[in-house]
């Protein structure tokens, strides 16, 4: 464990549209991700519809403790964005509570670029936002597989006492 975090594999995955800011957000996670110690393999699809794909497939793999997607959605001047932002956010939101590996929402939903330039900075930095989450979902994961076993055994012996104390309380058992 580094800087309160479990060491970690993670795989990071850039969408290419709105290069500029989601380059930026990378770097963010990437810097995050380093200064905690997490071994970091990055990759880019074309744009942020792309990524639910990406991060299925590299969550598969069983290679990572956490897949991190990156991405920027500018609204336009149609319900294109609206229609993006919704199954991109769905689509990872399912990924994120039926793959046992930890996936975050890094996507920037704004409404101009100098919104996204300023949730990409120095200053704030959804990508690195995105990283610490998915470092902390690791080390409670590895928290909870740590403790699994004494919870198991736990909750058996307090299955059976309650058991027990029913068949003392009950008619007829004298």
């Amino acid at each position: 464990m580094r800087n309160g975090f479990v060491e970690a594999r993670v795989a990071l995955v850039r969408a290419r549209w709105n290069e500029e800011v989601t380059r930026a957000l990378a770097k963010g996670a990437l810097g995050r991700a380093l200064a905690a110690g997490a071994a970091v393999d990055e990759f880019e699809v074309a744009g942020s519809f792309e990524l639910p794909p990406a991060v299925a497939a590299l969550a598969r793999t069983g290679r990572y403790d956490a897949v991190v997607p990156l991405g920027c959605l500018i609204r336009g001047e149609t319900p294109h964005f609206d229609v993006l932002a919704n199954a991109v956010a769905r689509s990872l939101a399912s990924l994120a509570t039926s793959l046992p590996v930890a996936i975050t929402f890094g996507v920037l939903t704004c409404e101009s670029v100098e919104q996204a330039r300023a949730r990409s900075g120095a200053e704030r930095n959804v990508g690195a936002e995105a990283m610490d989450a998915a470092l902390e979902l690791v080390a409670l994961r590895h928290a909870i597989s740590a403790s699994a076993p004494r919870a198991s055994r736990s909750a058996s012996t307090a299955r059976s006492r309650s058991t027990r104390a029913k068949r003392r309380r009950s008619p007829g058992s004298r």
